[in-house]
């Protein structure tokens, strides 16, 4: 075979390949896939890709006419499975693919490139000579990253979907990376969100599946643009002191044939036991978390978003289904761990040994699980026998929050247990609090859709809800279009109703989910603690007759406290009484009835203290009005407690006298 058109060059020293071996290359980029490069004065492009069960490797594309005579690249000598070469005249933006003959399996495979930082736009699906370069901006949030991005300090997440947030309506079509950079932006920060979490942005063929089939682990979707104008979005939101949170998806991935799928022939990314390496639920494959070669590939594609892209966060999805061996099988269908459990071990060590790195690597980032069962210690360290994450969505909130929600009011005093039982566990993980895209799709309804009642009933019991969520322990995330309460489900083909703004409603829950962005960034009672139990204390959590709920939160600072009273009814309250420890003065700080979020306007004083009188066991009473459907929101202005009645001491003149007198 003729293959002079391609010169023997290596970018592996043997360490590499010994890293590589053993899964601890976490910068494989850097050596895998496409790189322009210049080699004695001749320009040209070297290849590199793991192919082990490949018994010749060709580079096809536009540059050759897709014509594999004299273009096999060479099998390394150690035995690592790489293939690797020189091509002189393949530069930056010229269209390629490997054409794989594999030992004894007779079809050739035609692969995009899996380390390729570019891919054509669907439904093509070749690889794209890519040289990233771009000049960041940023240096001044990666500086201040480890403390604005710390446990201690407001994380309110806007989740979006990129294609569906807004579109160029003129050319019907979604809004490019520079174009969002322009809307998205001045939006996140009227609104007072302090992070956007983007669904993945990794190249991926199927639309309907919102980015969560990737095919192309390295290349961020062409759809929207070219991989440096994602930058340029990302350095703008860094610049306006906008942290990015990006979906990561090393759960599963599709088994579309020119990607990961057989890729030699062989089960090279995927788990050859159909038991550990196919997806029930999604038709897909999952990667085999055992092999050393597959886990490099992986925690270096974190490595390479972290890096290169300057993320700030990953949010990964589908945690349980990695954690476990029979996640959505049928007794039969899943075999035991050698220890005769259910937990994927291989899977686990790759997830801690993944948040190990990052957390090591890029100060002040944070991950993010998926994660919907009881799993313990999926937020804790490594170290103490977790998974590492940063956080952990708070599945069980979400659903009996909204369960409660749902209900009619009548019946909301019989399940008040729905409400409260989230403060038993809200410490025993990170907890991030989220209503996401899961939530309003799939014939779930609309956040707004899920609420009972008439119309003014369904908006206030949303904004109830919403001061709710931001009061409770915990960070925050929103799915894009909960903030302006649509009536519909979430529509990936077209873009949020934005006309819904022009609306009192709508524009007033709008103002709502502004309010609390603001009320909570400010008052560090509402963050500092996020997830711990020194910020919240309850004061009354039996009154189910009035679905009235009356809690505290704190801060490190003395006398910072906040007062959160809910009413989970439509009944207003003139003079409810609330018992107290201390003779206090309360400020009103936020009312989720005010006219401004088109709430009913119940008169509430704006400054409430306590009297002497005991009240639940409490020796002082506050007297206060309470809106329905509503949450209030009070600062400490001043505390006293009352000072015990010294006695004096007789003297001892005054004894003498008396004793005399006695005898």
């Amino acid at each position: 075979m003729n293959t002079t058109n391609v010169i023997v060059h290596s970018l592996f020293t043997d360490f590499d390949i010994s890293l590589f071996k053993t899964g601890k290359h976490y910068h494989l980029y850097t050596k895998m896939g496409s790189h322009s490069m210049t080699i004695n004065g001749v320009e040209g492009c070297y290849f590199a890709v793991y192919a082990p069960n490949a018994e010749k490797l060709f580079v096809v594309g536009d540059f050759n006419h897709w014509n594999h005579e004299g273009y096999m690249l060479h099998s390394r000598w150690d035995e690592s499975g790489i293939w690797e070469g020189f091509i002189p005249g393949v530069h930056h933006g010229m269209v390629y693919k490997y054409k794989i003959f594999p030992y004894n399996y007779g079809r050739i495979r035609m692969k995009a490139d899996p380390y390729a930082f570019k891919a054509e736009r669907p439904p093509l699906s070749g690889s794209v000579v890519w040289d990233l370069k771009y000049e960041w901006k940023d240096s001044t949030w990666l500086k201040n990253r480890p403390v604005k991005n710390a446990h201690n300090q407001p994380h309110s997440v806007y989740e979006m979907h990129f294609g569906s947030w807004k579109r160029n309506l003129a050319e019907n079509r979604p809004l490019t990376y520079l174009e969002m950079a322009d809307v998205l932006i001045p939006y996140l920060k009227e609104m007072g969100y302090t992070h956007v979490e983007f669904l993945p942005l990794a190249e991926h063929p199927y639309e309907p599946s919102w980015g969560y089939q990737v095919t192309g682990y390295y290349a961020a979707t062409s759809r929207f643009g070219d991989p440096e104008e994602l930058m340029f979005l990302i350095d703008m939101l860094h610049q306006a002191n906008i942290g990015v949170i990006m979906d990561w998806v090393p759960a599963h991935f599709p088994s579309d044939d020119f990607s990961l799928a057989t890729f030699d022939g062989s089960c090279v990314y995927e788990h050859p036991d159909r038991r550990k390496g196919f997806h029930p639920d999604w038709n897909t494959l999952i990667f085999n978390f055992g092999r050393p070669e597959i886990r490099s590939f992986l925690i270096s594609n974190a490595f390479f978003w972290l890096e290169k892209y300057h993320i700030d966060g990953l949010r990964v999805d589908a945690v349980s289904s990695i954690a476990y061996l029979d996640y959505s099988r049928k007794e039969g269908e899943w075999e035991p761990n050698q220890y005769g459990g259910r937990e994927n071990i291989e899977a686990i060590s790759f997830l801690q040994e993944f948040n190990t790195a990052v957390y090591g690597a890029f100060p002040g980032i944070q991950t993010i699980a998926e994660e919907s069962t009881s799993y313990p210690m999926v937020s804790r360290p490594v170290f103490q026998g977790g998974l590492g994450f940063g956080m952990k969505w708070m599945m069980g909130w979400m659903h009996d929050t909204i369960d409660f929600f749902k209900r009619e009011f009548i019946y909301r005093k019989f399940h008040q247990n729905d409400i409260t039982f989230s403060i038993m566990y809200a410490f025993s993980e990170n907890f991030m609090l989220a209503l996401s895209h899961d939530e309003v799709v799939h014939g779930k309804a609309s956040m707004i859709g899920k609420m009972c009642g008439d119309e003014w009933q369904k908006f206030a019991n949303l904004r109830t809800l919403y001061s709710y969520m931001f009061t409770h322990p915990g960070t925050k995330l929103l799915f894009m279009g909960n903030d302006m309460a649509p009536y519909t489900e979430w529509n990936f083909t077209w873009q949020l109703d934005w006309d819904l703004l022009q609306y009192p409603s709508h524009r007033g829950l709008n103002e709502t989910v502004k309010a609390l962005n603001k009320l909570y960034q400010t008052e560090k009672a509402l963050y500092h603690f996020n997830f711990s139990p020194e910020g919240f204390e309850w004061i009354d959590a039996g009154d189910r007759n009035n679905s009235i709920l009356i809690t505290q939160r704190k801060s490190d600072i003395k006398n910072d406290v906040l007062m959160i009273i809910s009413n989970m009814n439509i009944i207003p309250h003139q003079d409810y009484k609330i018992g107290l420890y201390a003779k206090q003065t309360w400020e009103l700080i936020f009312n989720s009835d005010d006219t401004a979020f088109w709430g009913s306007g119940y008169e509430v004083s704006k400054i409430s203290k306590t009297s002497k009188e005991e009240w639940n066991g409490r020796n002082h009473t506050l007297s206060v009005n309470i809106p329905p459907l509503s949450v209030t929101v009070y600062r400490l202005k001043s505390s006293i407690a009352d000072k015990p009645k010294v006695v004096k001491p007789i003297s001892k003149k005054v004894v003498k006298t008396t004793l005399k007198k006695d005898v």
